[in-house]
């Protein structure tokens, strides 16, 4: 039936009176719920703080275990430096702390750390460079720099003021002359009872305009600091707003939008709620806010905090935190349904950032185990092929195999017999002195055709060069020997099946280990008198030793008039058989010498006996002589063609000789007294060769007591400083064999259950849903 109006007014009153019993009825049941919590919260804390100090021995004496969270820490400061040595971007989870310029950004992350750790100041700028900070649960709180032992205990004001020093001061020094802000991150640790295991960076604040005293840039280097920071496609982006100000003047929403368009991994923190709920007309513009519909940045999850009670400074964490609770459980905003109980408090906005966080680490470390294995296979399978039968070894290994194999190499230097020794020193010694005692001693003296003038000349020139040439001659064959013989071992050893990669590390280390050999030259006068001595003793012993030295001349000589005769050839071309048979002609040169050279044998034939020089008519006659015949010729090539027939006159003569000295040995023991022949030339090669054996005998001991051992050491010394230095293995050890091998030893090789990393992480994620899940009771 009809109702009277008033009949329905009074049933509407009745069931407004109602619905507002059970909003109070329900508020009263959510506080309660929330005091309920936060004493299981607070005795939790508690049980935690007492597990946690169980086998504590002492703030001094104890023992600080890394945690999952300080590892993870460790490597973002590892990856940090290597970006910014070769501009690269690790894409691990991190949350990036950012806000417009005095938006309360810093004290956020102050009432999560739950102690004021950063310097401050009115209306300055105080945050010049980033700040990660690494949060994780201890008995104690705590702070502590990366690079530092200090430990600044956070419940003592004394520390706190000295670690808010420390702060400002590497931040002043990480900013460069002329500059305002620094990209330089600087790295803090912050462990205490109850604290949120996660990674923050705080950023320095966006401003809008450059004010004076400010670098010209500064505006642009902020905003490319935080875009730098929040590209990242992991990094959480904290973004905190001032609620006290209008929200159109924010810079940040803007810049976050850019960033995160759709909002995936962004929450929103709207700062200094008290002091907005008192200026605003209209609470619902805050509503608004929250609700992310008055400007259009998205976000996971929108928060209210209060980190600060109005223009008071320096009250402590634990005030505020009561300020910020109390404020909200009288506070309309929550009364009349505008915020949800979950989305106010620091206390939930830290829990649900460091849920948001570790469930990030999760998903980015399981992306990058499936990176790794697709990476693993693919380098695998390139080495199966290409290198079926050799060992995955990286740089470091194969350098040291590389070592040893050099080692063994040198070692074998000591495994030379001395007879090798010394006949490879006398025959390199007689190589190098041959031309000199030839040229410079024995033809001078022989040419005298006197036996008296043929000793005096031959003394006096022996005595010459020893004192001047002979041992610095010797030592530098000795030296040269050592080399050789050297490089021959490790060429003997490459046949061995060596790997072909070591080949430039191999001579590089013998290239540096002969630039750091020092001969020892203190040796060097003993050895001027050795040879001195040999030289001066003309005492054959017996005839094997006259044939020996008979030999010795004979060979010499020998190979010097094959030298000559080569000579004679060049000089006057192909003989008439060359001709005839292979059609080659004589240059006019060839024509000129070859007749010269008749004429002079001509003459050589009826002087057998003559000097070593023409003389000034004989020459005159030879040219008229070739004149006569149509050939002109120089005087100076006449002496010239004349010098090579009596060197070759001369040495044939010398080997007749030599061959009648081989019955000499009877007439050398009566000292050639009324002989019929004399062979002091004999004796000569003789005591030249004696000395040839006396001073290979005394480099060799040389070699084999001092100078082998100062190689090895020298050797060694230059494998250890390469071991040392990276960069010198990586120039001489190279190839694309190395480099997958590198790649391979990178790369991990097993990865169960997601790695323990993951297993580590999932462990954290169960331990901070619990907490969540007791949240989620007043939610409902």
């Amino acid at each position: 039936s009809p109702t009277s109006p008033q009949h329905d007014f009074h049933k509407f009153s009745s069931d407004k009176e109602k619905v507002d019993q059970l909003q109070e009825e329900l508020l009263r049941t959510q506080l309660k719920y929330q005091r309920m919590l936060e004493r299981l919260e607070k005795e939790n804390k508690e049980l935690r703080k007492v597990v946690l100090q169980k086998d504590d021995k002492g703030i001094h004496q104890r023992k600080v275990k890394k945690s999952l969270i300080d590892m993870y820490s460790e490597v973002l400061d590892v990856l940090s430096d290597y970006d910014a040595n070769y501009n690269t971007q690790d894409h691990l989870p991190r949350v990036v702390v950012v806000g417009d310029q005095s938006a309360g950004k810093t004290s956020v992350l102050e009432m999560i750390a739950q102690a004021r750790i950063f310097p401050r100041g009115s209306g300055e700028m105080m945050t010049r460079s980033p700040v990660k900070v690494t949060l994780s649960e201890g008995p104690h709180h705590v702070a502590m720099f990366k690079d530092s032992g200090r430990e600044f205990d956070l419940t003592k004001e004394e520390d706190l003021a000295a670690l808010r020093r420390e702060i400002e001061l590497r931040m002043r020094k990480s900013v460069k002359e002329g500059q305002t802000v620094s990209s330089e991150t600087i790295s803090l640790s912050v462990k205490g009872p109850g604290i949120q295991r996660m990674v923050l960076v705080d950023l320095p604040g966006v401003i809008s305009t450059v004010t004076t005293g400010m670098a010209s840039d500064t505006k642009d280097t902020i905003f490319s600091i935080s875009k730098a920071y929040m590209q990242n496609p992991n990094a959480i982006i904290l973004c905190i707003q001032d609620g006290s100000v209008d929200a159109e003047r924010s810079i940040v929403t803007d810049l976050v939008s850019q960033m995160d368009p759709h909002g995936k991994r962004t929450i929103f923190v709207l700062t200094k709620v008290d002091l907005a709920e008192k200026n605003l007309a209209s609470p619902s513009r805050i509503q608004q806010i929250i609700e992310g519909k008055l400007f259009p940045m998205k976000a996971l999850g929108y928060f209210a905090v209060v980190t600060g009670k109005g223009n008071l400074s320096g009250e402590s964490i634990d005030s505020i935190k009561d300020y910020e609770e109390e404020f909200f459980q009288s506070s309309r905003l929550l009364r009349d349904g505008m915020l949800k109980a979950h989305q106010v408090t620091t206390k939930n906005l830290s829990l649900a950032v460091s849920d948001c966080f570790w469930k990030m680490v999760r998903e980015s470390v399981e992306q990058q185990a499936d990176v790794f294995k697709a990476s693993r296979f693919n380098l695998e399978t390139e080495w199966k092929n290409n290198y079926p039968r050799l060992r995955e070894l990286d740089r470091n290994e194969l350098f040291e195999k590389a070592k040893n194999e050099i080692l063994d190499e040198v070692i074998s230097l000591s495994q030379v017999t001395p007879q090798h020794w010394e006949a490879i020193l006398q025959k390199k010694l007689w190589e190098r002195v041959s031309t000199h005692v030839i040229e410079n001693i024995y033809l001078p003296a022989a040419q005298t055709m006197d036996s008296g003038t043929f000793n005096t000349t031959v003394d006096i020139k022996l005595k010459q060069w020893t004192d001047k040439q002979l041992p610095h001659k010797a030592l530098e064959v000795a030296w040269e020997t050592l080399q050789e013989e050297f490089a021959r071992f490790m060429a003997e050893y490459k046949g061995k099946d060596q790997d072909d990669i070591f080949d430039k590390l191999k001579e590089a280390v013998k290239d540096e280990g002969i630039k750091r050999h020092k001969w020892n030259e203190r040796a060097l006068d003993s050895l001027r008198v050795i040879q001195h001595n040999a030289l001066e003793d003309r005492s054959i012993t017996d005839k094997p030793q006259w044939d020996a030295a008979i030999q010795f001349m004979e060979e010499t000589l020998q190979s010097r008039l094959k030298d000559t005769e080569s000579v004679i050839k060049d000089m006057v071309g192909p003989n008439w058989k060359q001709r005839w048979l292979n059609w080659q002609n004589r240059t006019p040169d060839q024509h000129i010498r070859n007749e010269t050279k008749n004429e002079l044998e001509r003459l050589l034939k009826l002087h057998d006996d003559h000097t070593a020089y023409l003389a000034n008519d004989e020459v005159t006659t030879v040219r008229k002589n070739l004149e006569g015949r149509g050939v002109e010729v120089d005087p100076v090539l006449i002496k010239d063609t004349w010098h090579q027939l009596y060197r070759r006159h001369f040495l044939q003569k010398a080997l007749s000789h030599c061959n009648l000295c081989k019955r000499g040995f009877y007439y050398y023991q009566r000292h050639f007294v009324d002989a019929e022949l004399e062979c002091n030339d004999v004796v000569l090669f003789w005591r030249i060769q004696r000395m040839l054996v006396i001073t290979a005998n005394t480099l060799r001991q040389q070699l084999t007591n001092t100078e082998v051992r100062r190689m090895e050491k020298n050797v060694k010394e230059v494998l250890d400083d390469f071991g040392e230095d990276m960069e010198k293995k990586t120039h001489l050890i190279t190839g694309r064999r190395v480099q997958l091998a590198e790649d391979l030893s990178k790369t991990p090789k097993h990865f169960h259950s997601r790695t323990l990393w993951t297993q580590n992480i999932q462990l954290n994620v169960k331990l901070l849903s619990n907490l969540v899940s007791k949240r989620t009771v007043l939610q409902i």
